[in-house]
């Protein structure tokens, strides 16, 4: 196989903070109407930056750092992390946080807020109340300093059925409160009456946890970008690269692809979002959802202040190289061993990075599907998508 290069990544976690802190990527145990993936999603995540986090401890789930994963990293010639701290359920996770903060002295960066039951808001690496009003939804106007926005109404939740009777299909309704979402949780896209009924039912469920909603403008984009930066206080802020999300017409996520082509006003508008939220306390990675549609507007849908999925592709791309790239995770759909020993070929024919395996055999009482988090990599597009749909072929083998 061809030797990826030696380059390092443009930039790692452990660039950016202090020794004193570790990250976990784990949504909490906790319900959350708006972000609640099953379990072994939530603990799948917990391996997804164990290669830019480079000396960062990370707090992970011990089935994402069994042998399959020293295999696969030993091929594109990755060591196994050692900078790390294990857990294997909810009392475990929780006991390792607590002992982190109250016995080590350390501070947590949480991807996903915990609540105060769980750790105190004084032990995270980042102003608790910054970290959730700038990763508001209903906050976006604060943070584009009133550009970049689609029309949208913030309505109470008990006024939602009056409010929503006034907009026209299509819109797009969201959660427009404190708790955390990602990915595709949490957005319902309405294009009929039958779609609002949907949505109308989410939000019956939530509604003892959410008070207020977001009614927005559905735009018709012809880009949909996820422009991202840095910052750190010796070096400031540093643009890191844009990937293009890929969605269906629901908004459902179906990876990133990188991008080179980024229109100049797409960077600056990120750039301008930044400054903002650094002027408000933010240290870290940030990526901004941005569209631009026909007529070259630019629209804010969703702000990001903590790594996104496609963050470790753009810092690996001096590592990784080749001209096209894309990010994505894949279940096993029955065999884990047939799962693991195809997604090893391709690692091995040099057309897919690994970025975490999650082992479902490390389970021992019944049937747990493997995951994989990965990049894609070759000349173009056309020589990806014909390498994916090669590999979906073998998995059905």
């Amino acid at each position: 196989m061809k030797k990826l290069s030696m380059q390092h990544p443009k930039l790692t976690l452990s660039d950016i903070y202090n020794n004193d802190v570790v990250y976990t990527a784990r949504p909490s145990y906790v319900s959350n109407p708006w972000l609640n993936p099953e379990e072994h999603q939530s603990n799948f995540l917990t391996g997804r930056e164990l290669i830019i986090a480079n000396q960062i401890p990370v707090i992970v789930h011990e089935a994402n750092v069994t042998d399959k994963l020293k295999i696969l990293f030993d091929t594109i010639g990755k060591t196994m992390p050692t900078n790390i701290y294990t857990f294997y359920d909810q009392q475990s996770y929780e006991q390792t946080i607590n002992k982190l903060a109250k016995q080590d002295r350390k501070r947590i960066y949480f991807q996903y807020i915990h609540n105060e039951s769980i750790l105190e808001q004084k032990y995270y690496a980042i102003d608790k109340d910054v970290f959730v009003a700038l990763n508001n939804k209903a906050r976006i106007p604060e943070w584009t300093n009133h550009k970049y926005l689609p029309a949208r109404d913030v309505v109470n939740i008990c006024d939602f059925e009056d409010a929503v009777s006034h907009w026209r299909f299509p819109f797009v309704v969201k959660p427009g409160d404190d708790l955390p979402t990602a990915g595709d949780y949490g957005v319902m896209i309405c294009y009929n009456e039958s779609d609002l009924t949907k949505a109308k039912s989410r939000i019956a469920e939530a509604q003892e946890e959410t008070h207020t909603l977001i009614i927005e403008q559905k735009i018709e984009e012809i880009a949909n970008y996820c422009v991202q930066f840095a910052y750190e206080k010796d070096e400031g802020i540093r643009y890191i690269g844009t990937s293009e999300q890929l969605t269906d017409e629901y908004g459902h996520y179906n990876g990133n692809e990188n991008v080179h082509d980024v229109p100049e006003s797409i960077i600056q508008a990120g750039r301008e979002i930044m400054e903002i939220g650094v002027s408000k306390g933010f240290i870290g990675i940030a990526g901004f959802d941005l569209l631009l549609d026909k007529n070259g507007d630019i629209f804010a849908i969703d702000l990001n202040f903590r790594q996104n999925g496609s963050t470790s592709m753009l810092l690996l791309e001096p590592v990784i190289q080749d001209g096209y790239q894309k990010f994505y995770s894949y279940i096993a759909p029955d065999n884990n061993e047939h799962f693991f020993n195809t997604i090893l070929k391709y690692v091995k024919n040099n057309h897919l990075f690994p970025l975490a395996y999650y082992d479902g055999d490390w389970y021992e009482n019944g049937h747990v599907s493997s995951r994989c988090a990965c990049i894609w990599h070759g000349k173009d597009k056309k020589e990806v998508a014909c390498l994916e749909q090669q590999f979906l072929n073998e998995l059905k083998v």
